[in-house]
């Protein structure tokens, strides 16, 4: 996922919780027809023939198209429409930071949130102060600092006379990326960035907290608002808020306000109306850890005396109290990959960095990936990347070196995993299709192409493996840019199922093409960005 343009002015549909919600059904705007085009066979002019035709497609009209189809044996390049040129990849980002994270971090490397202590610990007190000293954990729930806390009781330790010390100095202190745009700050796809933070849910959307707003029983009612988890570091704000006859317009809207952790709830929302859930970003995201830390602490019996400290690193001679490790990064690129999770790549990223050269920050992170990505044949120097995740418009990446890099960690030890982790054409279950889960239905391409998709306004891509109707497994890289059209997804899939209904080896190509709604053509400022509604994923 990367940033819509104006998502502030683009509501988020209601929507059930995520885990048994169901996700992904796309908009109107997506709705696909499979067809022969107009005037043409299904073998003319074999693949280029057909590849042109698609991309002839009214909407990237005035656009740029990168399209790059190899072998994935062979890696002869099947066709090439402007491989070299140099496009935004927006989520297509992740490929890179993914495989890089695991060669260099491996596909075991867990990550470490720890409590340990310093001073005198006498019967049940601890005359000093705790330590809370994270890595960069972007999975870190509210449960897993319960769970420290209960082991901190376990110790003995019932009063600090001191005060929690939060230790995020794993990581520099530039909360955002380069390129990221100041409107996205309350968006949960744009969280700050902390080797310290809370995940409200088993998405693991890191920095932010859930807020549901449902309506109150009659008009004049003030709305009944949530949070999630339950904690005070973020304050509600709904003095703008009220309950409406049914029938009357929604207007409700939730969002943090700047530089602060007061969420507004504003707008009206009628009587019987289902609820609005919204994730939003907190502003430091170590203050937050710390919070809900302080909390479970509380709640397990043990009393501090002092209010938290932030940024403070722990003294070599702290004694281990407890300590809790996340799921490894096999398992980890699961969430990351299959829900496109920004957080999750800018997270591996400055964690690259810190195993690089001892410094968590953007800049040694993106050196290092580029230092493999060098290793495995990727000219980084027609390339830039300024991020991990794609949320920033500074990067740009030729379709040809994604499809080199798609063909290159075929030899991995590790790819199995990593081609596990991408997301699965039309596989309902959202922790298998993913980004995917509703394209391609119905077509030779469901259950068989695994791609990592990406989506920007104005930017989309799908790039990664297919197996044609002769069994041939190809790789491809598609990259769409300065399209004003509202999506450009359904010629992204068009181009993949031909693929997928074709046999290359044999020359029979039976092209498809997708036929434009009137809100394929509808200008993406009108219709947002559907990606980005959460938990919808496109």
């Amino acid at each position: 996922m990367t940033r819509p343009e104006n998502p502030s002015r683009t509501r988020r549909p209601r929507t059930r919780p995520l885990l048994t919600s169901a996700v992904c059904v796309l908009a109107a705007s997506l709705a696909l027809t499979w067809s022969a085009p107009a005037g043409a066979g299904p073998s003319d002019s074999g693949l280029k023939g057909a590849v042109d035709t698609i991309l002839a497609d009214a909407r990237l009209t005035g656009g740029a198209a990168g399209v790059v189809i190899a072998d994935a044996e062979t890696g002869e390049r099947l066709y090439q429409r402007a491989g070299t040129d140099r496009l935004m990849p927006a989520s297509n980002t992740k490929l890179l930071t993914s495989a890089a994270a695991m060669a260099l971090l491996g596909p075991d490397h867990r990550y470490t949130t720890e409590v340990l202590s310093s001073g005198d610990h006498e019967g049940s007190t601890l005359d000093g102060d705790l330590h809370l000293r994270g890595d960069g954990d972007p999975t870190t729930l509210a449960e897993d600092y319960d769970a420290l806390a209960a082991d901190v009781a376990a110790s003995g330790i019932r009063r600090v006379s001191g005060r929690i010390l939060a230790d995020d100095t794993h990581f520099d202190a530039q909360r955002l990326g380069r390129g990221w745009a100041g409107d996205d700050e309350s968006s949960y796809y744009s969280a700050q960035i902390s080797a310290l933070t809370v995940a409200p849910d088993t998405d693991y959307d890191a920095g932010t907290v859930i807020v549901e707003v449902r309506p109150g029983a009659k008009p004049g009612d003030r709305p009944k608002v949530t949070v999630t988890p339950d904690t005070d570091y973020v304050r509600v704000d709904q003095k703008g808020s009220a309950t409406v006859a049914a029938g009357q317009p929604d207007t409700l809207a939730v969002e943090r306000r700047h530089g602060t952790n007061t969420i507004a709830v504003d707008g009206n929302i009628p009587v019987g109306a289902s609820a609005t859930k919204e994730w939003v970003t907190v502003w430091e995201p170590t203050g937050y850890a710390a919070a809900v830390f302080a909390d479970a602490l509380d709640r397990h019996g043990v009393r501090v005396a002092k209010s938290p400290r932030l940024g403070r690193a722990t003294p070599a001679d702290a004694r281990p109290v407890a300590v809790h490790r996340s799921m490894p990064l096999r398992e980890l690129l699961v969430p990351f990959m299959k829900l496109s999770n920004n957080m999750h790549a800018e997270a591996l990223t400055k964690t690259i960095g810190h195993r690089a050269t001892g410094r968590g920050a953007w800049g040694a992170g993106l050196a290092a990936i580029g230092g493999y990505l060098r290793q495995e044949g990727i000219a980084t120097d027609t390339l830039r990347q300024a991020d991990g995740s794609g949320l920033s418009r500074f990067n740009i990446v030729p379709a040809e070196q994604l499809v080199r890099l798609l063909l290159a960690v075929r030899a991995a030890p590790w790819y199995a995993d990593w081609h596990a982790a991408l997301p699965v054409a039309c596989a309902p279950d959202r922790a298998v299709g993913g980004t995917l889960r509703t394209r391609m239905c119905g077509t030779p391409a469901a259950l068989n192409t695994r791609a990592k998709t990406g989506s920007l306004t104005g930017a989309s891509a799908l790039s990664g493996y297919v197996k044609d109707a002769g069994g041939r497994e190809l790789v491809y890289a598609i990259v769409l840019n300065n399209y004003l059209a509202s999506s450009v997804k359904s010629v992204e899939d068009a181009i993949v199922v031909t693929l997928a209904r074709s046999d290359t080896a044999a020359e029979t190509i039976a092209t498809v093409v997708p036929r434009q709604s009137r809100a394929d053509r509808a200008p993406a400022a009108d219709q947002g960005e559907c990606a980005w509604r959460k938990p919808q994923f496109c």
